[in-house]
């Protein structure tokens, strides 16, 4: 029991319509596994207060590689899903309400780790990425002192100069639950569950990424030479669909845009000779007038610059008037 090794998993969100930076846990899994016995056991949690939560989900393609974001409310209580309003935004007295509701689950997160810490004798911690899930859990009285801490993303990113997700790495072990014969699979790998722990496992889920993380873990360890190499093709997969969609560099910007960058250009020039704006101002409208003259094309450009030219002497003699005047005034 004491080589017991726990994966931690967190769902979390920000309060809808309050602090973008403030997450409220809304699911915790705690898989652990036993190496003597090959057997797995998950614990969950789920918090059912009625507050509104708001859950970031990844869109990926077949290669497990992020193509997007999507966010929605969740209540926790009922677990209904709302579209998410950017403009939405709790007052004051609303948002103090939530933080009361929120505030008790503190005490149901501390006694679930204490009383799983001490049903498995867990003293080794997995997580992946797991900085801002251990800080959650500290927040909410949880103390991992004397336990051995194991970030594995930082290890894969360490040894592979390569920040892998948990999606992509679950593509390349080719993680999957067998329903017909209850194990749970990878490459090289398989583990029977308990149908109540294999009930667990559902898509987007905590338990499910928990599940991920472990088949994960035993592949590195266990199969290293074959994770190693199904990871790179992975990687140079997406790699080589990221060069054939990389869009075609933009060889003439159409006439009428030319002609409204170059009207900007002469408005900006016209305003540097003629207004009586300090010497910093004036070299902050040439510098983005050169800016300006970078992102049309080479006909445009030639002449921005020409006109740039002008600009700057202009600068450089009203420096030398402003200078003249400071003087006669001292």
């Amino acid at each position: 029991m004491r080589d017991n090794i726990a994966f931690l998993e967190l769902k979390f969100g920000n309060i809808y319509g309050g602090y973008a930076n403030f997450f409220a846990i809304s699911d915790i899994a705690l898989l652990v596994f036993d190496p003597s016995t090959n057997r797995i056991f998950i614990e969950s949690l789920a918090i059912n207060s009625d507050v509104d939560v708001v859950w970031v989900n990844s869109r990926v393609n077949e290669l497990g590689h992020t193509i997007g974001r999507s966010k929605q409310v969740v209540n926790l209580k009922t677990r209904r899903k709302k579209p998410y309003k950017e403009d939405f935004s709790l007052d004051e007295n609303a948002l103090d309400f939530a933080f009361r509701k929120i505030r008790p689950t503190r005490r149901y997160i501390k006694s679930f780790f204490m009383k799983n810490f001490r049903k498995y004798n867990l003293q080794n911690l997995v997580t992946f990425d797991g900085k801002r899930d251990l800080f959650l859990c500290e927040k909410s009285g949880v103390q991992f002192r004397g336990m051995r801490v194991f970030d594995l993303q930082k290890a894969l990113n360490k040894e592979f100069n390569y920040l892998f997700s948990l999606n992509k790495l679950g593509v390349a072990t080719n993680i999957r639950y067998d329903d017909s014969d209850g194990h749970l699979k990878s490459n090289n790998l398989k583990y029977w569950l308990h149908p109540i722990a294999a009930r667990q496992l559902k898509p987007k889920s905590a338990a499910w990424d928990a599940a991920r993380m472990f088949m994960v873990y035993q592949e590195f360890n266990e199969n290293h030479d074959d994770f190693t190499m199904k990871s790179a093709l992975l990687v140079n997969q997406i790699q080589a669909i990221k060069e054939t969609e990389k869009p075609a560099e933009v060889k003439e910007a159409p006439k009428a845009e030319k002609s409204e960058k170059a009207e900007e250009t002469v408005a900006a020039v016209a305003a540097v000779a003629t207004t009586e704006a300090t010497v910093e101002e004036k070299v902050e409208v040439v510098e983005e007038t050169v800016a300006v003259a970078e992102e049309t094309t080479e006909a445009v450009a030639e002449e921005t610059v020409e006109v740039v030219e002008e600009t700057v002497t202009v600068a450089e003699e009203t420096t030398e008037e402003v200078s003249t005047e400071d003087t006669k005034e001292e």
